[in-house]
């Protein structure tokens, strides 16, 4: 099999891995202080114990809530087939007290392959719901309510979530709440009839950490010596990959982008494109594959308006920076143009053009949010004497300059000073 064709084998492997939530968390989910096992302990617990349990998981989005909830679901339905019964809600489709009443009614009759009717009313629907509960717990079964989206349902009345943490309260009934919300205070938003039924235990979904992150990578990249993938080509991925992840430069590009996005799910989509520009000819990543995918995510909107500026207003950019650096905040038009012009003087060239070219520029820029007006109190005040600030950092100007294909060494000169 050609280098190709086993390239190609590989980036498929790869990414429908990123595509499952499973072979992901499975990873993290070993430790005994995951939220793996501390949501799998109360869960189990409950259907051990025959109790009412109530549990909230909390975090931003990305950061794994229902796929580890998922995980955890899955492996109880393997453990316990018989007496596990999954109800799953969504805010988003269901926060109406009816619509969530005839929801559950509705997978509570396909589980238990009963009729359900869907001319049936609020009441019935409720009825029906408390009467399930009851027979469940007498029959040893437990429900399991999945709500996610939790907030959603604490607004209006919040008749749902009182009616089932009320029927909670009951010895017959076995049932156990789990909410997923990206609102930390998503407790606080129930009422105090809902909230003194809420047994207030709450798992927090935090970043990944250095070490997960480390795990994570050599979880999901690293190719398996037992696969239909030759061993020796296996083994070669595997050894170059080790080595870009003890790279520096590879530690650094993770670190800048889990900077600006910090959840699971971000990381996997940067994978997921670094492994999309994998060479198939040369057969294995590399760092430039990782590279390509954070410029790719880390759209610059400023570097790219400076790509479409004019030469007069890349001029025009440098030279308030220029005064900026220069510590002189307060400038306005009259002062850009003095210093176009003593740049002009140091460094004759043909870029030179007349004041009210430069004023079309200048109010250009001003329309593209690249500069803007100190104030709005100088509405009567003619624009060139109106106060003025740069919107582009140093940063994003000088490489906005750098990616220029014409940009006038002059201007990079002056910039790097």
């Amino acid at each position: 099999m050609g280098i190709e064709n086993l390239a190609e084998k590989a980036q498929i492997l790869i990414r429908s891995r990123l595509c499952n939530p499973n072979f992901i968390f499975k990873p993290l989910s070993d430790s005994p202080d995951s939220n793996y096992s501390k949501l799998k302990f109360i869960i189990s617990s409950s259907i051990m114990e025959a109790c009412n349990n109530s549990i909230l998981l909390l975090g931003p989005r990305g950061s794994g809530k229902v796929a580890v909830l998922e995980l955890v679901l899955s492996d109880l339905l393997e453990e316990y087939p018989d007496t596990i019964t999954v109800i799953r809600l969504n805010g988003l489709l269901h926060s109406e007290d009816n619509c969530a009443f005839k929801e559950i009614a509705r997978q509570l009759c396909m589980e238990h392959h009963l009729l359900f009717s869907k001319m049936a009313s609020f009441d019935d629907n409720s009825q029906f719901m408390i009467a399930m509960l009851r027979e469940c717990g007498l029959a040893h079964k437990t429900v399991i309510f999945s709500l996610d989206e939790f907030d959603l349902f604490a607004q209006g009345k919040q008749r749902l979530l009182y009616s089932l943490l009320d029927a909670m309260q009951s010895v017959t009934s076995q049932a156990v709440v789990v909410g997923v919300s990206c609102r930390l205070d998503a407790d606080q938003l129930l009422e105090k009839r809902v909230r003194s039924r809420f047994s207030h235990r709450k798992l927090l979904f935090l970043p990944p950490s250095k070490e997960d992150v480390q795990r994570l990578l050599e979880h999901i990249l690293s190719l398996p010596m037992d696969s239909s993938l030759a061993h020796d080509y296996a083994a070669e991925f595997n050894e170059k990959l080790q080595s870009i992840l003890a790279d520096e430069r590879f530690k650094e590009i993770i670190s800048n982008y889990l900077n600006s996005y910090s959840t699971t799910n971000h990381l996997l989509r940067f994978l997921f494109i670094a492994i999309s520009n994998m060479e198939l000819k040369s057969g294995f990543l590399s760092l430039e594959n990782f590279k390509a995918a954070l410029s790719s995510i880390q759209r610059q909107p400023k570097q790219e308006c400076i790509k479409d500026c004019s030469i007069l207003e890349l001029y025009i950019l440098v030279c308030m920076k220029r005064l900026e650096i220069r510590e002189q905040n307060s400038y306005n038009f009259s002062s850009v143009m003095k210093e176009y012009k003593s740049i002009h003087d140091s460094f004759p060239t043909s870029d030179y053009y007349a004041q009210n070219v430069c004023l079309r520029a200048f109010e250009h820029l001003l329309q593209r949010q690249l500069i803007c007006f100190t104030d709005n109190r100088g509405h009567s005040q003619s624009i060139e004497f109106r106060q003025v600030k740069l919107v582009v950092s140093y940063a994003e100007l000088q490489e906005g300059l750098k990616s220029y294909r014409s940009c006038p060494a002059i201007l990079l000169k002056l910039i790097d000073r």
